[in-house]
This record gives structure tokens, C-alpha cells and sequence, in this order.
């Protein structure tokens, strides 16, 4: 399975990388739809899309109103929209509100808060857990399929906007691929306990009580725009199989 970083930034975009949006082009899921929502038409591999949201944040939703486009002229057939019941209602009734952004895109908008499970393409169930420390609130998500080509098992978790208190290493445990916000060095980890983010060490320490495949970080600091935003030495130091990922870096699980 490709799975593709379109934004890999917090808060707003800077000259390297735009906000949350990670895209698996074969099943045509999309976590989170941030700024780098503008790159998906040129990755988009089938007709219809998925988008799962972690929250309302404007970080996390802004990039659903670049979707007119590609659903104006049919690249998207069929647009479904799965989050809480909360978000789904923030998104509609403020980001489309009709002073802001008046056209709501046509889609099914799918409440995921009284079911456990999604079926999200044959052989991809998409399942999800609340998250708490984050303002408002978020949920974590976690996909498990079936390998086509060789039936193996293959999973992967993927969580932002919390900081690690405990209460979802059980739900992302063993995945092949645990994506996972960092949105500060260990040196600003008060800054993390004040905003309900996380910070290196603490995402380490979860990859391995949980025992992950490979730990890829993101939802970055935008104000850190070096090739090192969060200290990948001390990161690899306590969970060896980590690293930071970039806007339109490709990966295969």
C-alpha cells in the first residue's frame, strides 16, 4: 500500500511544508485536509474519495474547499466525509457557513461515533479511538488490510493534534506504520503540555511500548523549518526505526 504525505505541518503553512493531509492513492483514503489538499488531483488514482478527520481544527479542514474542482469536473465521482458527530457539524455549519465559503461540496457525510468499524475498501477496515488532551477534541484512526499480493496482514495507525497520555497505545499497537504527530523538540515540551501536543521523547516512548513496525513523525512546528525540527538523533536513540516525514514523501507498507 503507497501511502503519500501531502502536508506535513501544524498550524499554517511555510515554504516547506503545507498542513495535515496523508493519502493512500490505491484505496482512496485521505486522513485529514489541510493546506496540501491543493496537490491531490495530480495523486489521486481513482474516482472515488475518502477523507477521515481527526477534527475541526482549520489546520486539519480548510483543504475541503479545494475540492470543488476535481469534483466540478468528475476526477471525483464520489466524496465521502467521515468524523464525529461534533466535527462534521463544525465543518458544515462554519467552514461552509454561507459568509465564508458558500458552496458545500457534494458528499456523504458519515458520523463514525456509534461505529466501531468502517469498511473502507475491500479488505480495509478503518477503526478509531477519542483522543482527549487535544483542545476540542480529535480522534486517532487505524487501518488493517489484507495484501492483495500476498495476503499478509499490514496495518497502520495514524494520530495528531494529542499529546501521549496512555490511553491508545493498546489501539495502535503492532501496526506496520505508526504516523504520528511531533509537533515539538524535547526542549519545548512545556509548550506541548500548554497546547495538548506531543513532543520526541514521549512519541519514542509509545513506538516502543506499542512496538511498531516504523515510526514516521509530522504535524510539525512551522516555525521550525531546518532538516532536523525535533531532534532525530535523541528520537533514534530511544526507537531506532523513526523519521520525520516531508511534503510529497511516498512511502510503501
Amino acid at each position: 500500500m503507497r501511502v503519500l504525505f501531502l502536508g506535513t505541518g501544524g498550524y499554517h503553512p511555510n515554504a516547506r511544508r503545507h498542513t495535515a493531509g496523508v493519502l493512500l492513492p490505491e484505496i482512496g483514503l485521505l486522513f485529514d485536509a489541510g493546506t496540501g489538499l491543493f496537490r491531490l488531483p495530480e495523486h489521486v488514482a481513482n474516482e472515488r474519495l475518502t477523507i477521515a478527520l481527526s477534527h475541526a481544527h482549520l489546520d486539519h479542514i480548510c483543504g475541503l474547499t479545494y475540492l470543488l474542482v476535481p469534483l466540478h469536473t468528475r476526477q471525483i465521482r464520489k466524496l465521502e466525509v467521515l468524523a464525529t458527530a461534533r466535527t462534521i457539524s463544525a465543518v458544515r455549519e462554519h467552514l461552509f457557513a454561507g459568509s465564508v465559503f458558500p458552496v458545500m461540496p457534494e458528499a456523504t457525510w458519515t458520523a463514525i461515533d456509534a461505529r466501531s468499524r468502517i469498511d473502507v475498501a475491500e479488505g480495509a477496515v478503518l477503526t478509531h479511538r477519542p483522543l482527549c488532551s487535544h483542545p476540542g477534541e480529535s480522534v486517532a484512526f487505524r487501518l488493517d488490510w489484507t495484501d492483495p499480493a500476498t495476503r499478509a496482514h499490514r496495518s497502520l495507525g495514524y494520530v495528531t493534534d494529542t499529546s501521549v497520555d496512555g490511553t491508545y497505545t493498546d489501539f495502535i499497537a503492532g501496526v506496520d506504520l505508526l504516523i504520528h504527530e511531533c509537533y515539538f523538540p524535547d526542549d519545548e515540551r512545556d509548550w506541548a503540555d500548554r497546547t495538548g501536543h506531543s513532543f520526541t521523547s514521549e512519541v519514542t516512548h509509545l513506538a516502543r511500548d506499542a512496538d511498531v513496525g516504523r515510526l514516521v513523525l509530522t504535524h510539525i512546528d512551522p516555525r521550525r523549518t531546518g532538516d532536523d525540527p525535533i531532534g532525530l538523533e535523541l528520537a533514534r536513540s530511544r526507537f531506532p526505526r523513526t523519521e520525520v516525514a516531508s511534503d510529497l514523501q511516498e512511502l510503501v507498507v
